[in-house]
Order: C-alpha cells, then structure tokens, then sequence
C-alpha cells in the first residue's frame, strides 16, 4: 500500500493490486459528503474497489448514512482490541501446545492458502497476492503460521509489523469448522503474541469479530472502539 494524506482522510493505495481503502478520516459536517464523492471518484479513476473503515467515534454522526448513499455497502462491524505487551497473561506465554509451523517462504505458502480457501474462499485470492509480495520483497514485515493436526493444515494466521510503530497487528485467524474448539486459534495466537514481543512491539492490535473476540478478551484484549467496512465498488457512478 501507498499512503497518502489528503484533505481529511488518510488513504492507502494497493500498488500492486486493486484494492484500496480509506483507513481514517477526520471531516467536518459542511465538508463531508463532498469528501466521500472526492474519494469515490479518486480510486473509481484508478479503477480499485475501495474499502472506507468506518469507526464508532468517527464525526460527522450520520457518516455511515452518507457513505451508503455515495455507494458505500456496510460489513459486519469489528471490535478494535489491544493487547499490552508489557502486562501478557501467564497462558500467552506458554509453549503453544499444538503444531505450530512458520511459513518462511513463498514455497511454503500454500497449506496456509488452503486453510483460508476452506473458511474465507472469496478472500483468498487477495490474501494470496499480498502474502506474496510481502514474503518475496520484505519478509520482515509478515508472519504467516499455520496449525497442523495430524500432517493437516486446519488453522492458520498472520501477524503484520512496522518498523515504525510500536504496534503489530494479528489478521487472518482461520480454523476449519470440524477442527474448532481445540484450542488451536489460542494456540496461534499465542504463537504471534510471543513473536510480537521478542521483536520489540509494545502492544498488538487486532480487528475481532464474533467469534474470535471471545478468545482474545478472555486473554487480556481490551476493547478500544468498533470498525465497520464499508465498500465500495470501482464501477458505481458517484452520488450527485
């Protein structure tokens, strides 16, 4: 991604695909409808699928009714959540307890893309491309773990570092359906949490749904504000 500052919204630009978003916005009431149209024809001249990351505290009140009407669909909302890594619990940081494997490189790749394939198909392909640019041009910046049972990959994960930034960010949690409830998402969890602190990151953040927010919050997450995506496709004409 290539970040950009504009007038009220910081974008990140896909450079080597075509899948943009708007990471944060800050816009006052007068402004903002002419902001999202802004943006809409911006990465619609581009020819990207852009993804407006919609939080609770974000002004104007009413900016998710102003982007579904400049076509921007809402997701399902997330849990922002931290974990300090000065205060992990006692459990983070215990030996993971099941089959843990680090994919190093892009050979390797693959069992993790069939986990994902199996739980999140319509993302995989995406994932895939990103994962692999990251693992072949700066593999310091991902780290993909997979969890075998058996020889079978059945769950798999990342973490995403920065140099700049005291915060890693744990994505992609998956576990096939008939392997859940054995332990192997906190497994992997553990696993990046662990990695997160030998590598200096003071906290770790992650986007919880549903299901993996239980998990967290039971291992000392902390709920900081909701996320919602709200997408919108390059095709669709602007609102007058």
């Amino acid at each position: 991604m290539r970040r950009e500052v504009a007038d009220g919204v910081v974008r990140l630009v896909d450079v080597i695909g075509t899948r943009s978003m708007v990471a944060y916005s800050h816009l006052e009431e007068s402004a903002a409808d002419r902001a999202i149209r802004h943006e809409a024809e911006y990465f619609g001249r581009l020819g990207h699928r852009v993804e407006w990351k919609l939080y609770a505290h974000d002004e104007p009140k009413d900016l998710q009714r102003r982007l579904v009407v400049h076509g921007f669909e809402p997701e399902d909302q997330e849990a922002i959540m931290v974990l300090d890594l000065a205060a992990v619990p006692p459990q983070l940081l215990q030996p993971p307890g099941a089959d843990i494997r680090q994919v190093a490189d892009v050979s390797r790749l693959q069992d993790f893309l069939h986990v994902n394939n199996l739980v999140w198909p319509e993302k995989t392909a995406s994932t895939a491309e990103r994962l692999r640019y990251l693992l072949r041009s700066d593999p310091s910046r991902v780290s993909v773990y997979v969890a075998y049972v058996r020889g079978e990959p059945v769950s798999a994960a990342r973490t995403h570092f920065s140099s700049k930034s005291a915060f890693a960010s744990i994505w992609g949690g998956a576990t096939v359906p008939e392997y859940r409830g054995r332990g192997l998402y906190t497994a992997l969890l553990a696993a990046r949490v662990q990695e997160a602190r030998r590598r200096g990151a003071r906290f770790v953040t992650i986007d919880a749904g549903p299901m993996s927010r239980p998990i967290v919050e039971k291992h000392g997450f902390r709920l900081l504000t909701y996320a919602q995506a709200h997408l919108r496709e390059a095709a669709q004409p602007t609102a007058p």
